[in-house]
């Protein structure tokens, strides 16, 4: 077969993203990010690409699957089995698990008779060192239950820390990469030689760094204290912290960062205050995972705060000099990803990279149908 494409469907939990790469070059050749519900974007999708997939049939489809638990370690082709695994697997991952099923679903029954492939963000994490992924709670939750860290946005961290590497020239091996995911869900991840060493988030996408409707990490004190002295019931706590917290419950205005930012311009002390915890949250969460990778060759800033949001990289990185990180503010401001921020002199660089979550999964994609297509060379 001399041209393999790759269709990659990226499921969130309110817009589907289509991506397709065509031809032995891997060049996108079509993309758009959809709001309607997964049955009716995926028919608009696969109607919109007619033509070209009538020039240039699919070859694999490429999946985007939040949680795969500690079953899934690696990319896997879907079949019944694995797509009742993966829905199963919805309570941890309730926003969105279920839209992923969906997806797959309808783009099984749009795409037939060619191999789908799920694509774990847990699976970069799998590998944790146990001091790394088992909380300390009673064994048994381990155990029994498997209670434990399992981490979450993996094929951005994943595309990232290569990428980093490729964009300074540095060979992988023994390179020390902290990657820093902020978006509406955020997260922060150490990587050494391409390898997830520590990460923030852990066994439900609630951990970690403040997000735009989630809080991150927070005393568990409090939510026994919301239990029993506000009278919240187990549903409310869970919607609270998943939908009413983060930017949106401290500024009270929005869980768009850029809603929040101009509304901080503009002298709204929450807004102000909400993007002080943002970037405190992620100053002391790259300050703890530089310490677990003793030391950083690199800092790393995606997805859509993080690549577009050059204030809240300047107070972010406001006092990791002491790590080797200096950020040049006329870099930070001027330049676009992919782009080296870094103040002159010696030290870890400060990049802010594009994240190609669709261009990692089609790479998955490829790889996990190998045994039903002729797969070329990947870039």
């Amino acid at each position: 077969m001399d041209a393999v494409s790759v269709l990659v469907f990226n499921a969130g939990s309110s817009t589907i993203k289509f991506s397709l790469f065509a031809g032995r070059s891997m060049e996108l050749s079509a993309g758009e990010t959809l709001e309607d519900p997964p049955a009716d974007a995926v028919e608009k999708i696969v109607s919109s690409i007619r033509d070209v997939l009538a020039e240039d049939p699919v070859s694999a489809v490429g999946h985007r699957v939040v949680h795969g638990g500690g079953r899934f370690k690696e990319s896997v082709r879907i079949d019944d089995r694995v797509l009742g695994e993966i829905s199963g697997l919805s309570k941890l991952a309730p926003l969105h698990n279920p839209p992923a099923v969906d997806t797959i679903v309808a783009a099984q029954r749009a795409v037939p008779d060619v191999p789908h492939i799920a694509v774990f963000d847990t699976a970069y994490f799998s590998d944790l060192p146990p001091e790394r992924h088992v909380y300390p709670l009673p064994y048994e939750w381990y155990e029994k239950h498997g209670i434990r860290r399992f981490g979450f946005h993996g094929i951005s961290h994943a595309y990232c820390a290569g990428r980093a590497a490729e964009f300074l020239g540095r060979p992988s091996g023994g390179f020390r990469v902290v990657t820093c995911h902020l978006g509406n869900g955020c997260s922060a991840t150490a990587s050494l030689g391409a390898k997830a060493v520590a990460t923030t988030m852990g066994f439900t996408p609630l951990e970690g760094l403040m997000m735009g409707t989630r809080a991150g990490s927070v005393d568990p004190g409090i939510l026994f204290y919301a239990m029993e002295r506000m009278g919240l019931s187990p549903r409310e706590l869970e919607q609270t912290l998943l939908r009413g917290s983060g930017l949106l419950g401290v500024s009270g205005i929005s869980s768009d960062f850029r809603t929040v930012r101009e509304a901080a311009r503009e002298g709204n002390m929450r807004a102000r205050l909400a993007l002080a915890i943002y970037a405190e949250s992620v100053r002391t969460a790259v300050g703890g995972l530089a310490a677990a990778l003793g030391g950083v060759d690199a800092l790393v800033f995606t997805a859509g705060v993080g690549e577009n949001a050059a204030e809240l990289r300047e107070e972010a990185c406001r006092g990791l000099e002491c790590l080797g990180l200096r950020l040049d503010p006329g870099r930070n401001r001027a330049l676009r990803p992919d782009a080296d921020l870094s103040g002159d002199g010696p030290g870890g660089r400060i990049l802010a990279l594009r994240t190609r979550e669709d261009l990692h999964i089609a790479r998955e994609a490829l790889e996990g149908a190998a045994g039903f297509i002729s797969r070329p060379g990947l870039p």
